[in-house]
């Protein structure tokens, strides 16, 4: 067993209820009126709730254990973990409701719902691992959702809250896994392994469920529409131009999250969004070494 490598963690990690209210539904194309930036998103709220399950359930696999270590910190940090994540897949589950009574099919969701019964089987570490790669995408997103104002703007007020929300709090806990991985005793090798894996699967179940649902609309092959996507992805603040240095990073064997301190953008976000929630606990957490 190791000890984790955190050379910073987020002050303040807690779990929060967000006030806001999407029971009345919100405009499919919630994203600035853009087509393809509201069902890009759209289609990846159809993979958190049963993908964060996923999360919950491998990270808290080894909570005995990283106690037992005597990791009391990160112990405490594995609770906040779960309790956010949770928090996550109750306000996505709603958020989906919505878009399957608008006609939307889940595809992505009953996909990952059939995989993950299949890795019942699989190592804890292994899980453990899918659950680093998954984190480190969405801290990833997170980190530009938090730092680029061209990727929020426009969007409908109460569906900014949401993924502001999300942003942030998966910017706290994005070390969590990656900590109780290399607490357990997690290698290099099965790290990047399902790294690689995870990588072509989230990309390919973005575009796939994306692309279903921009089909149902009629605006798949519409030239706005990929120009859209181009510019999203291609242009100044592009998607991909803040992926590219994220995703390398991850395969040093001395990677760890907090080498991208990212600790202001989520400082910023609970300044200005401080009504918006309510934290349901106030646990420390472990501060700058």
């Amino acid at each position: 067993m190791n000890t984790p490598a955190s050379p910073i963690h987020t002050d303040g990690m807690t779990v929060r209820h967000l006030d806001v209210d999407i029971s009345q539904g919100f405009p499919i194309y919630w994203n600035n009126n853009d087509a393809y930036r509201s069902q890009l998103l759209n289609g990846l709220s159809f993979m958190f709730p049963v993908g964060e399950q996923f999360f919950i359930d491998s990270v808290r696999h080894f909570a005995k254990d990283v106690a037992a270590q005597g990791h009391t910190e990160l112990a405490e940090e594995i609770k906040l973990f779960v309790g956010q994540e949770a928090t996550h897949r109750h306000l996505h589950q709603q958020y989906n409701d919505h878009l399957v009574a608008m006609g939307y099919s889940p595809w992505v969701e009953r996909t990952l719902a059939r995989i993950i019964k299949h890795t019942a089987f699989f190592n804890p570490r292994t899980k453990l691992a899918i659950t680093v790669a998954y984190e480190h995408f969405t801290a990833i997103l997170g980190d530009g959702l938090l730092r680029y104002p061209s990727w929020t703007d426009g969007m409908e007020p109460t569906m900014r809250k949401i993924w502001m929300w999300h942003a942030a709090e998966e910017s706290e806990h994005k070390a969590v896994a990656l900590d109780t991985y290399r607490a357990v005793g997690g290698g290099y090798v099965r790290r990047v392994a399902m790294y690689l894996l995870i990588s072509l699967e989230f990309m390919y179940y973005a575009f796939v469920q994306s692309a279903l649902m921009l089909s149902k609309d009629g605006q798949f092959l519409k030239r706005k529409t990929w120009g859209s996507a181009l510019r999203f992805w291609l242009g100044r603040d592009g998607i991909l131009w803040h992926t590219a240095p994220h995703w390398l990073a991850f395969l040093k064997p001395s990677f760890h999250p907090w080498q991208h301190d990212n600790r202001a953008l989520v400082a910023r976000w609970r300044q200005d969004f401080a009504t918006t929630y309510r934290p349901l606990n106030n646990q420390p957490t472990r501060h700058p070494a």
